[in-house]
């Protein structure tokens, strides 16, 4: 299956004709809807990604993978989280965001949307000590 073949909504054709959604468009949505959810610190996208959003080219597909199968949608999302959140607990709840999301915005079916947790950030307080 090719990556940047069109998603064709059969139960949205209609007298104007069909209406397909680029697998783009996906990685958008769930991207933006697991940075939605509390303990997410951000999208972990790769090394390309990462330097074209230094240079100003913001991309909220960044961490995700779309994949398309016969029986629907295979998201994959890699992210990091805030340190002394439960994992098991913002992983669901991104999955259950992601799905809500993609359901409500594009009624597309989903097989399966993988969490990938890569890492977890600490937060850094610089305190200053006064004399």
């Amino acid at each position: 299956m090719s990556e940047y073949r069109m998603i064709d909504l059969e139960e949205e054709k209609n007298e104007l004709g069909r209406i397909e959604i680029s697998p783009e468009v996906i990685e958008v949505i769930s991207g933006l809807a697991a940075s939605e959810v509390d303990g997410v610190y951000s999208l972990r996208g790769n090394f390309a990604a990462d330097v074209a959003e230094r240079l100003g080219k913001k991309n909220h597909g960044k961490g995700v993978k779309v994949e398309l199968l016969e029986d629907g949608v295979k998201i994959d999302i890699s992210l990091l989280l805030n340190y002394g959140v439960s994992v098991p607990e913002v992983a669901r709840e991104v999955q259950t965001n992601i799905q809500q999301a993609l359901q409500t915005m594009t009624s597309i079916a989903i097989q399966s949307i993988n969490v990938h947790i890569l890492g977890i950030q600490l937060e850094i307080q610089d305190e200053v000590e006064q004399v």
